[in-house]
């Protein structure tokens, strides 16, 4: 059993972090009495733009997953080592806290405001399913297919900025997103009470993203090395 490298952890913490600190921060900015769509589109644009950075800085660390899905469709998939699953979630959920924190300071809010923003019924569920589901078949079908971290950064990036504005949920499509959301009372703020509804929903869009990458692909004859350090294996999502 492969330890987990420190620096692969320390680039999950630190991609994450800034991940959420672009989320909550220009949701912050974005926010106001304007029509919703006014306030979708550029918040989707510095959220897209800012992942697509972070991929092409961290994906050479650790994978740049930045979302426990993610991370648990790469181990299943054989792109990283089942040992590395567990310290790779648990540096991603830090770093969803950590980046929250820092987007309320930096906005000149309380380090901590519990969101009371509701998210909740069938069509937001499903609409998580969906946007995870469609997250995890776009990256590890493009990795299958030998894409370079650039192509992957850039349709990542690009898929989750349509998909803050096209999906109804607005496409969290991330359990340590949506988790660390919790903790910001802004625009982009997700009530504790709906938080399971959501995290269930992503759980399940990951496994069937697992099997429908299983049947269009064929297995990687190399597992992802430590972290993903040399491929493009694991790349991230919002």
């Amino acid at each position: 059993m492969r330890p987990v490298p420190l620096r692969a952890l320390g680039a999950e913490l630190l991609g994450t972090a800034l991940l959420l600190w672009a989320i909550v921060g220009s949701g912050i900015v974005v926010a106001g009495d304007g029509p919703l769509l006014g306030q979708l589109v550029p918040h989707a644009i510095a959220v897209g733009i800012a992942l697509v950075a972070l991929i092409a800085l961290i994906a050479r660390l650790s994978g740049a997953h930045f979302n426990p899905v993610v991370t648990m469709a790469a181990v299943a998939l054989g792109h990283l080592p089942r040992s590395h699953g567990p310290g790779y979630v648990a540096a991603q959920l830090v770093g969803a806290v950590l980046g929250t924190l820092l987007a309320n300071l930096t906005a000149g809010l309380p380090a901590v405001t519990v969101s009371a923003r509701a998210r909740d019924g069938a069509t937001l569920v499903v609409s998580e399913v969906v946007a995870t589901l469609v997250l995890v078949l776009l990256i590890f079908l493009m990795v299958r297919a030998g894409r370079s971290v650039g192509a992957i950064a850039a349709a990542v990036g690009a898929y989750i900025g349509a998909a803050i504005v096209l999906t109804p949920s607005t496409s969290f499509a991330n359990p340590a997103v949506t988790v660390a959301r919790t903790l910001s009372d802004t625009f982009t703020g997700i009530a504790p009470a709906s938080v399971t509804g959501f995290v269930v929903a992503q759980l399940v869009g990951g496994m069937l993203a697992v099997v429908a990458v299983r049947a269009l692909t064929r297995r990687p004859s190399i597992a992802g090395g430590a972290g993903g350090e040399d491929s493009a294996d694991a790349v991230s999502g919002r």
